[in-house]
């Protein structure tokens, strides 16, 4: 069976369409872990502080699960258990302040450990006081503490083990999570070659699996197994190609976002600033040209010195003043992605840097989404925004004012014109 894992691994790293493609690979991936790991320190600080509150919704813990439900197919529905079930009364963090704590620290222990057994001690010690519904859907938080030592969790990623392994993993349970991780560990290292110390790759091979798009491999062995196997892997993957409609809208979302870079990078030129595109967009090309295309190749020492230097390399576009070589002007284009990491690197910049806050900070979406910007800077876990005046600068006013702005406008003042402030719940006139 091992070679007939490996030529499925090697098909699934292959076909465009897999999660490897769409989500491993993804750029955005990378931007979210640091905005991630951020929030769950808020729902710490929050826990702690006694301030979280006895509901799920509108909490710190709502905003970071969001967050990361919104990160494509493999955590569609992390949400879920973490929703407020009154009839069963779980998960029994809400109402529960003891088992609140514990919660908090479970992910307080795991934010600070660096060790494979300090993590499974603290999900040890969360288990045995058996809280009513707070299982392994809790690993989804740690996966982004520690993706090289917790995987994530989900009913696609058991059934994908159960079917490659012959294993009865179980869902809702700790010490079946930690099982299967052990396993997955093992298959991990047994093809390390086709997949990653990040365990994210991993489980979206097996998430594939688990949800259909890939058969398993046979568990009996012989030329007719093979044959069967082969032909049924190829029928499936004419079949994936043929329901790839999300795939090519995925690939057009991120075109249409390193288009909108580009417009706000060719701004700041013409504006007379130097202009920084997000570290892991350097390489993107649209329409033949890169779009790091005179821009700066490293950004001014004196934001490098700064605490939030590894958020605000990833921040879409900076805009520099060419004199004093302070950021101007920031903006971070919120395409389909989630609208909370790209706030969390605007507070980053914010907070760490001595960054006017009058218009300098922009969130760039379709103008669809303006009520959702809003309502994501409604969350306590955004109140410095109101001081910060962050702007919604949405794609049709940039669009409409782009040109003329670059040729008869100077500085923030003409682009501020175009904008709103996010702070400003009273309707536009």
């Amino acid at each position: 069976m091992s070679d007939l894992l490996r030529v499925l691994i090697g098909r699934w790293r292959d076909d465009s369409g897999s999660t490897y493609r769409t989500w491993f690979l993804w750029d955005e991936r990378l931007k979210n872990f640091r905005s991630i790991r951020r929030g769950i320190a808020q729902v710490v600080e929050d826990i702690e502080a006694g301030t979280f509150g006895n509901v799920y919704k509108g909490s710190s813990l709502e905003t970071i699960v969001g967050s990361i439900a919104e990160q494509r197919q493999i955590f569609k529905g992390a949400d879920h258990a973490f929703l407020w079930k009154p009839k069963l009364r779980i998960p029994d963090i809400y109402e529960n302040p003891a088992n609140q704590r514990a919660f908090g620290r479970l992910l307080h222990h795991c934010s600070c450990c660096s060790t494979e057994q300090e993590l499974i001690d603290g999900i040890e010690a969360i288990d045995r006081l058996a809280i009513k519904g707070l299982g392994p859907a809790v690993a989804n938080l740690l996966y982004f503490l520690h993706p090289t030592l917790m995987p994530p969790f989900n009913t696609a990623i058991v059934n994908g083990f159960n079917s490659i392994t012959g294993s009865k993993v179980k869902l809702g349970r700790w010490d079946q999570y930690l099982a299967m991780r052990a396993g997955m560990l093992q298959l991990n290292h047994a093809y390390r070659d086709l997949l990653s110390n990040d365990l994210g790759a991993i489980a979206g091979f097996l998430f594939d699996i688990g949800s259909g798009r890939f058969p398993a491999p046979p568990a009996t062995e012989g030329d007719a197994a093979r044959d069967a196997w082969l032909a049924e892997l190829s029928k499936a993957r004419e079949a994936a190609k043929k329901l790839d409609g999300s795939i090519a809208a995925a690939r057009e979302n991120d075109r249409t976002h390193t288009e909108i870079q580009i417009w706000l990078r060719d701004l700041g030129l013409a504006l007379g600033y130097k202009v920084w595109v997000a570290a892991n967009d350097r390489g993107r090309t649209y329409d033949g040209g890169m779009l790091s295309a005179g821009c700066l190749d490293s950004l001014p020492p004196s934001v490098e010195s700064l605490s939030g230097v590894d958020s605000i390399r990833l921040i879409d576009i900076l805009w520099i003043d060419s004199d004093s070589e302070r950021v101007s002007a920031a903006f971070e284009v919120e395409h389909t992605t989630s609208i909370y990491s790209g706030i969390v690197r605007m507070l980053d910049l914010a907070l760490s840097s001595n960054l006017h806050a009058t218009g300098g900070l922009f969130l760039v979406a379709p103008d669809a989404r303006e009520e959702e910007v809003r309502t994501q800077l409604r969350r306590p876990a955004f109140s410095l925004v109101s001081d910060l005046q962050v702007r919604f600068l949405p794609y049709g006013e940039l669009e409409k004012h782009k040109e003329a702005i670059s040729r008869f406008g100077t500085g923030m003042k003409v682009t501020g014109m175009s904008s709103h402030v996010c702070g400003d719940q009273r309707p536009r006139a």
